[in-house]
């Protein structure tokens, strides 16, 4: 089992997607089983944030100063016998809110694909050269079309 604890540092989040943790959770309940350890319960920490936060965190872990619309940090780390802690996800409200037009369901799907792009970087993908980064895609892709109607 795959458990999100989801911290919302901006209010902008719950405006646009009411029981967002909710979301989160029926993603990665719907995961392929190769992303699911079979006897170790598996949390990731999820933060919903904004352009100006993520482009601190950006600065110091990556040294761009620059907002990004994702930023993911792999732990992979057992705390015990029955959890495992898999990493961080950081999230910029702004960058999913693009258009600010942008319809409601066009908004969902930008964060389901954002989030599934950070589990596969907490999984060990990466996108530095483009024989990763078209693995990287067909996995997301992959994962995308089997979460999105059991969402």
């Amino acid at each position: 089992m795959i458990k999100a604890e989801v911290i919302i540092d901006n209010a902008a989040w719950e405006k646009k997607i009411t029981n967002i943790t909710k979301l989160f959770n029926r993603i990665l309940k719907n995961l392929p089983k190769k992303y699911i350890l079979k006897n170790k319960k598996t949390i990731i920490t999820v933060l919903l944030s904004s352009n100006s936060k993520i482009k601190k965190l950006n600065k110091i872990f990556r040294k761009k100063n620059k907002p990004t619309d994702i930023l993911s940090f792999p732990i992979k780390k057992s705390i015990d016998s029955k959890f495992f802690y898999l990493g961080d996800i950081i999230i910029s409200f702004e960058f999913m809110n693009r258009p600010k037009t942008i319809k409601l369901l066009e908004f969902k799907k930008k964060v389901i694909k954002i989030f599934i792009h950070g589990f596969l970087h907490l999984n060990g993908f990466d996108h530095k050269k483009n024989k990763d980064f078209y693995k990287m895609q067909k996995e997301e892709n992959k994962i995308y079309n089997l979460v999105k109607n059991k969402i």
